[in-house]
């Protein structure tokens, strides 16, 4: 049940500051999947320790439990494995998962954290018997760190370097076998030769509204909110197809209904929350509704490029292409083009815009 806790996560000292990733620019933001530290507790609370608690991503499921069955069985390492998507779907989740089913430690760092040669190289020797090392935005990971973990990766060996100048020379040390879990909302930026050191790649897609309302059922029974059917499947339908989106709006709807209403969550109290906080029926908010109303007002309705609209909105590219994009292009209210962006049909239904007929084809 989401009410155990997670495992206890071992970061060395120097490795606790983490940066944060241009994914979690906007922590204010409601419906961004973007993780703020103050919801840090919260989430640790609601994740399943357990492959079999886990709802939705049936596939990764099944073929996780038979990897996991299998290395068990033969006592050896898991082969190493890449997670990747949109974020707010569970790979940190799964990461401890993995550790979990396995019996074994569970360390985690992140591809930022890793500044140095030596940063690496301390979590690689001190590491323990078929330990499952966790590092998150793999794709920000410095490529002279990337090569290092070449050799690790494959061979369970670290070149060291020893001195420096003419008399430096490289001591080969032995790794205990580990398992290396990764992973990465932006899979394109990695290298061929680090994709290839994996053995297992799992990609998460969006949830249904139905695995959604399940999701916030749990929650809400993890956290003593009283909910029904109606109101659950609510706000599963204006959470973007994101558990973690989902566990946000839930919290900011707990607190309406403590002070608006009697405590308890039904339809019409979801409904008066979420339109309070502007989350519309399909879980977007007024960033949504304004990328989209800057491509139809300002650019016809587009092709216009990523430069020209993270501009006109005053946000990051990368932001723009990780956190707002992929959700509005998965349910076709976007459609990114070789010439940039362009509004679909969809687009101009929902905000109430006539469409031209130039962009009729969309």
């Amino acid at each position: 049940m989401f009410a155990l806790p997670s495992p206890v996560v071992d970061i060395p000292k120097n490795q606790k500051k983490i940066a944060l990733s241009r994914n979690q620019a906007d922590p204010e933001r409601l419906v961004s999947a973007g993780r703020a530290d103050d919801d840090d507790a919260f989430e640790l609370k609601l994740r399943p320790t357990r492959l079999a608690e886990f709802i939705g991503q049936e596939k990764i499921k099944e073929q996780l439990a038979i990897a996991l069955q299998a290395a068990k069985s033969r006592g050896e390492a898991l082969d190493h494995v890449l997670l990747f998507g949109p974020p707010g779907l569970g790979k940190t989740t799964l990461a401890t998962i993995i550790a979990n089913e396995l019996g074994v430690g569970f360390q985690q760092t992140s591809g930022p954290a890793l500044q140095i040669q030596g940063d690496l190289t301390a979590i690689l020797t001190n590491i323990r018997e078929r330990q499952v090392l966790f590092l998150d935005e793999i794709h920000r990971l410095q490529a002279v760190l990337e090569e290092k973990l070449y050799t690790a990766l494959e061979d369970y060996k670290l070149d060291i370097m020893i001195g420096t100048g003419p008399s430096a020379r490289t001591h080969v040390m032995e790794i205990r076998p580990f398992t290396f879990v990764a992973a990465t909302t932006r899979p394109g930026l990695l290298s061929s030769p680090l994709r290839s050191r994996f053995g297992i790649l799992l990609r998460l897609e969006f949830y249904t509204e139905d695995e959604l309302r399940f999701v916030v059922e749990r929650s809400a029974e993890v956290m003593g909110v009283p909910i029904d059917h109606d109101g659950a499947a609510e706000i599963a339908m204006r959470s973007r197809g994101t558990p973690r989106i989902a566990n946000r709006l839930l919290r900011r709807v707990r607190d309406f209904a403590q002070v608006r209403a009697n405590g308890i969550i039904d339809l019409p109290t979801a409904q008066a929350a979420l339109t309070m906080l502007e989350v519309d029926a399909h879980g977007f908010d007024e960033l949504d509704r304004r990328l989209l109303r800057t491509i139809i007002e300002k650019y016809d309705g587009g092709p216009v490029g990523l430069n020209t609209l993270a501009a006109a909105l005053a946000e990051e590219q990368d932001a723009l292409e990780e956190v707002y994009e992929p959700f509005l292009i998965q349910i076709g209210f976007l459609d990114r083009t070789p010439r940039g962006r362009v509004a679909t049909r969809l687009a101009y239904d929902h905000l109430g815009i006539e469409m031209p007929r130039k962009n009729s084809l969309f």
